[in-house]
């Protein structure tokens, strides 16, 4: 688990300040699970770049299904993010608990600390329709069993879109080029569309340089990581060419320049046709970035 470091007994009060200071720094936190994420990353910096009519548009509601919409948040940490892409996209304003379009929606958010799903759970102010486990999503066993038993109550074998918010560079640093490869075909196997928010390889040197400067070994795999360069690319390439995946569009860069990547799995065409606003989007956007080049 990350390094979160409980306290001696006997420590002095300078030690209990430096050990404080080392939960609040982001490289403490070797699987990203550090307190307090959305104050450097906040919510809006996604929503911003994300229509609220997004899953109206991918999953219409005069369509044959009357179900709610199922999504799966990995790495959803203290679930701010979460309850913030379920209001934004449910159109809920500050405040607002109770709505028929809440029905319409239901989120299961995992992270692999339990003090952060413990946190999400106490504040969450959607109760009935986000629900938090404690999840290592890179176990298999552990991941089937919690998965199935949520996608059962619904009569499902497969989550309509998952989220995978700034998730990717953890695994790949803890688990390695497979790990990442096996994540991303676990996630393309579960989702029929899939949001990607990548970290750039900065990211990953960050990391790394904050480890070390904390005293903390090094994560195992980065030095020897084959996958590198522009991860948004590489992991483009990964779900498309390998995972039965297209990229559907790109909703553009956060100020922090990652950008949010929509896929779909192939065998959901014929099923869920791309809304032709989308196509259309993402046409303007290849037209603007070519422009610039």
């Amino acid at each position: 688990m990350a390094a979160r470091g409980k306290l001696l007994g006997g420590g002095s009060e300078d030690a209990q300040a430096e050990e404080e200071r080392r939960v609040l720094e982001p490289g403490a936190a070797p699987f990203g699970n550090f307190p307090y994420y959305s104050h450097f990353y906040p919510p809006e910096q996604r929503l911003r770049l994300l229509p609220p009519e997004l899953l109206r548009q991918l999953f219409p509601p005069d369509g044959p299904e009357t179900r709610p919409i199922l999504g799966l948040d990995v790495g959803c940490n203290s679930g701010d993010l979460s309850v913030a892409l379920y209001k934004h996209f449910l159109s809920l304003h500050d405040g607002e608990t109770c709505s028929d379009a809440s029905r319409e929606l239901r989120l299961l958010c995992c992270d692999i600390d339990p003090a952060l799903v413990e946190r999400a759970e106490k504040e969450c102010p959607f109760p009935d329709a986000l629900t938090f486990i404690t999840l290592d999503f890179m176990n298999q066993r552990t991941r089937k069993v919690l998965l199935s038993s949520f996608l059962s109550q619904f009569g499902c074998l497969v989550f309509d879109i998952g989220f995978c918010m700034s998730i990717t560079m953890w695994i790949h640093l803890n688990h390695g080029d497979q790990g990442l490869w096996e994540f991303l075909a676990h996630l393309s196997s579960l989702c029929r569309y899939l949001l990607v928010e990548p970290q750039p390889w900065k990211c990953y040197r960050a990391a790394a340089r904050r480890l070390r400067k904390l005293g903390l070994h090094d994560f195992d795999h980065f030095r020897s990581l084959a996958i590198r360069g522009d991860m948004a690319s590489q992991i483009v390439q990964i779900l498309t060419q390998d995972h039965g995946m297209e990229l559907v569009c790109c909703f553009g860069n956060t100020s922090w320049d990652r950008s949010l990547l929509l896929f779909r799995a192939k065998h959901t065409i014929e099923t869920h046709p791309i809304p032709e606003s989308l196509i259309e989007e993402e046409k303007e956007r290849n037209r603007l970035r070519f422009c610039r080049q």
